[in-house]
């Protein structure tokens, strides 16, 4: 009779120290859910929307051998003959993940000077949460035509913001350029003079009379782009270097086109140039991008 005089005593204080450990739980979720802060692993984002493209081009097939011949022009030789032949074959860029990015690189040597073609694919993937592939890139190529100071456009939305985002980021992104430049010396470049009027390339692939040829941006290319041209005074002779960057949703497409003279006297002509990668900028476009 005395052992059943102390149960309910006992069960009294097992509730009280039950009531007493509730309290001290603050009321918390069992999964934590109230606890949780922006930037936590209790914390939740909006899914990024993923890019429009999943793939790149194979890049050294992916030119035309015609557009190859018109940048690269081959003369007093056999067009067949091999060294012709492993010219227009190019050389793929080293890269680490062909699924990201791709490239092709073409040489032309004579003995008035030489010609390189390079072209670069980047098919943009965003990691930060909250932001697309697609905005990812428009990001990237802000940048790059931020380094490159080409003047903003009131129609290209990428280029508006591209001050900013530099300034922001402290300069071009790790791994970003403004293009390839097969033997250096850009940055000592100064622009060709820019011409008055605006204008398009003519079917031939030149700026039509009057076009401006100093560094702009083109807003009939892809979703924004732009078109850098440099002219290099340098101990071996004289260069320029015409450098096109365009995006396509969340994929970068960057060509770079040069033209070295050994006599300084002979200076290659901005319209030529700009003409030939312009139209090739708008192959690569229609071919890939063109859906």
């Amino acid at each position: 009779m005395q052992r059943r005089a102390h149960a309910p005593a006992a069960a009294l204080a097992a509730a009280l120290l039950a009531a007493v450990l509730s309290a001290c739980g603050g009321g918390a979720g069992a999964d934590g859910g109230d606890d949780s802060k922006p930037g936590h692993a209790g914390s939740t984002a909006p899914a990024a929307q993923p890019g429009k493209y999943h793939s790149l081009p194979e890049p050294c097939g992916y030119v035309n051998r015609d557009t190859l011949r018109r940048l690269l022009p081959v003369t007093g030789e056999d067009e067949d003959g091999r060294d012709t032949a492993k010219l227009y074959k190019g050389q793929a860029a080293i890269t680490y993940d062909t699924d990201r990015r791709v490239g092709c690189r073409w040489k032309l040597e004579t003995p008035q000077g030489t010609r390189h073609l390079a072209v670069d694919f980047e098919r943009v993937v965003s990691y930060q949460p909250g932001v697309s592939d697609e905005q990812r890139a428009e990001q990237l190529y802000g940048r790059q035509a931020a380094a490159a100071h080409i003047p903003v456009s009131s129609a290209s939305p990428s280029a508006s913001g591209a001050s900013g985002s530099a300034a922001a980021s402290g300069g071009a992104s790790p791994g970003a350029s403004s293009g390839p430049h097969p033997q250096g010396g850009a940055a000592s470049g100064s622009p060709s003079p820019p011409a008055s009027g605006t204008g398009a390339p003519s079917a031939s692939g030149s700026p039509a009379g009057g076009a401006s040829l100093a560094p702009r941006v083109l807003d009939d290319l892809g979703d924004d782009a732009f078109i850098d041209d440099k002219l290099i005074n340098s101990g071996s002779g004289v260069h320029r270097d015409i450098n096109i960057v365009f995006r396509a949703a969340n994929v970068i497409v960057t060509i770079a086109y040069d033209q070295w003279s050994v006599d300084k006297l002979h200076v290659p002509a901005s319209e030529d140039l700009q003409g030939k990668a312009q139209a090739l900028a708008r192959e690569l476009e229609a071919g890939h991008f063109g859906n």
